[in-house]
């Protein structure tokens, strides 16, 4: 019964009805108030209806259950931040770092928090880690960029913003800016349910639907998409 209830919630909020899938999730938890996948997907729910406050607990009582899942870590980071608890969010965030120190989606993920609250060199410096790491993560070397350009770093952030268009097959006319365009790629937001593109990307949109289902960045995009201010 628990289960198909999940079922049932995580289908409203594929189509876009949170407020019906935190009910849903609300029955399962009632019956298994400790059930990981119900809490993690409420949690997730209440922050795309605006419910902050609700859904850092549920991130909360995570973590109390499973103190060493990163993912559910970066996940609370992430919420607290969106409630302006930036400090706590920071602390959430190397935590998660910590527990995976060798997944290149934890500097990235840290260097959009850091970059978001005016901690440019701190996010360059996550930035160039998770290149390290994995040096094929188009987002990573597009975010890059727009720090560098930030820093007043020109010659270097038109080398990664050459290297990430190169990466997703995109060849920008008539400007050799980023492919976002002066924006962060995690906040160029397509449908979850949009389906990546197979031929070389020719817009800025395919270059964003190409890039959108690398591992991590999808997740987190399917979290924070219309949360984050632009």
């Amino acid at each position: 019964m628990v289960d198909k209830l999940i079922e049932q919630g995580v289908q409203s909020c594929r189509d876009a009805k949170f407020e019906e899938g935190v009910k849903f999730f609300d029955k399962a938890l009632k019956s298994s108030p400790n059930h990981l996948l119900a809490l993690s997907n409420r949690a997730r729910a209440l922050s795309r209806v605006g419910r902050l406050a609700d859904a850092l607990s549920d991130f909360k009582q995570l973590i109390q259950l499973q103190p060493a899942n990163a993912q559910f870590m970066g996940d609370y980071a992430v919420a607290l931040h969106l409630n302006d608890k930036n400090d706590e969010a920071g602390l959430m965030f190397d935590k998660a770092l910590a527990l995976e120190p060798q997944n290149p989606y934890r500097y990235s993920s840290r260097a959009f928090f850091k970059d978001r609250i005016g901690d440019t060199e701190g996010a360059l410096a996550d930035y160039d880690q998770c290149i390290t790491l994995d040096p094929e993560d188009a987002i990573a070397l597009n975010n890059r960029g727009l720090v560098e350009e930030k820093l007043g770093y020109k010659d270097k952030a038109n080398k990664s913003f050459d290297q990430s268009n190169k990466l997703v097959g995109y060849e920008p006319k008539g400007t050799s800016n980023s492919i976002a365009q002066g924006s962060n790629v995690d906040l160029q937001i397509p449908n979850s349910n949009d389906e990546a593109t197979t031929d070389a990307p020719t817009t800025r949109w395919e270059v964003v639907k190409s890039v959108f289902t690398k591992e991590g960045f999808r997740d987190f995009v399917k979290f924070s998409a219309g949360l984050i201010k632009k």
